[in-house]
């Protein structure tokens, strides 16, 4: 459902997101239907990694798990596995079986289904990155860090779906307006940042703290918090292609947090940058190429900037 009218403010944008059925990815339910047809032998890793390329379903069976949680549950459900093992397998297919996709949800608006698709794309790869690098630093709980990569950029992607003539107009602001931050073009047209309006859903829906804190990028100086926010901000500024001039910095940066040296940083995002490729049929986008050999950073350069985009 697209709203006719927008809104008037913030808080009714809370009032009429969480009321509305949020559409998934078509391609999600068929991988999904192929594991039912096996379910016997399905696990609950098998439906988590069919779900990171997912941000909205992901979204949809953290809130479920909110909604639902026991009263003697004491610890916040952060993970997709950790839902699914709550959950189990078959309630978790009869419950999710049936939802409608975003590809109808925008069906006639093909711009918009395409902002939308690059975000969620976008989503993923950043996903991927996280993870790697949460391994890399021996962080036990890395798909903690996924996830909120993952979730990233949620109202972004929520506003592609049921506002798109409010991102069309964001976009084109933005290709007007090279130096035009992407908050002040949001707060021009919406009279708010979409930072403030993904913290007051996470807010509204109760997702788990610890989720809330990974994805809040003006505190990130937690190790985990600044992985967020590195990968947020690589696969926002890679997204169109690898020739983004401040695209140095972040390898830069992310050599600094990992401690790593760059050609192996760069050996290690272009790994993941070709795992995320792998799956850009999934959005039904064209094939971005990688270089065999990724730019070097700057010399001298220590900071990837602001997190918004570039």
């Amino acid at each position: 459902m697209i709203f006719a009218e927008p809104p008037r403010d913030e808080s009714a944008w809370v009032r009429a997101l969480d009321v509305v059925e949020i559409p998934v990815l078509r391609r999600t339910v068929e991988e999904l239907v192929r594991l039912r047809e096996h379910e016997e032998r399905v696990i609950a890793r098998d439906i988590a990694r069919v779900l990171l390329h997912d941000p909205m379903f992901t979204l949809r069976v953290l809130r479920y798990l909110q909604e639902h949680r026991r009263a003697a549950q004491i610890t916040d459900i952060t993970t997709v596995e950790h839902a699914l093992m709550m959950l189990g397998i078959t309630p978790f297919f009869a419950h999710f079986g049936d939802l409608p996709a975003v590809e109808s949800t925008l069906a006639g608006k093909p711009l918009a289904l395409e902002g939308f698709m690059r975000v969620a794309y976008r989503a993923h790869h950043a996903a991927l990155y996280a993870h790697d690098w949460a391994i890399l630093r021996h962080d036990v709980r890395a798909d903690e860090v996924a996830i909120a990569a993952l979730l990233h950029d949620l109202a972004e992607m929520l506003l592609w779906c049921f506002a798109p003539e409010i991102s069309l107009q964001i976009a084109a602001m933005l290709r007007a307006d090279p130096d035009l931050r992407s908050s002040a073009a949001q707060a021009k047209v919406l009279g708010f940042k979409l930072a403030g309006l993904q913290s007051a859903l996470i807010a509204e829906w109760r997702l788990a703290a610890l989720l809330q804190s990974l994805m809040a990028d003006m505190h990130a100086t937690h190790p985990r918090v600044v992985n967020v926010a590195l990968a947020a901000n690589l696969a926002r500024h890679s997204a169109l292609g690898w020739d983004n001039p401040v695209l140095p910095d972040d390898y830069a940066a992310i050599g600094q947090f990992l401690k790593l040296p760059p050609p192996e940083i760069l050996a290690r995002i272009r790994r993941s940058a070709l795992q995320a490729e792998i799956a850009r049929d999934w959005f039904h986008l064209e094939t971005v190429p990688i270089p065999a050999d990724l730019a070097s950073p700057s010399p001298g350069v220590q900071d990837c900037g602001k997190s918004d985009d570039s």
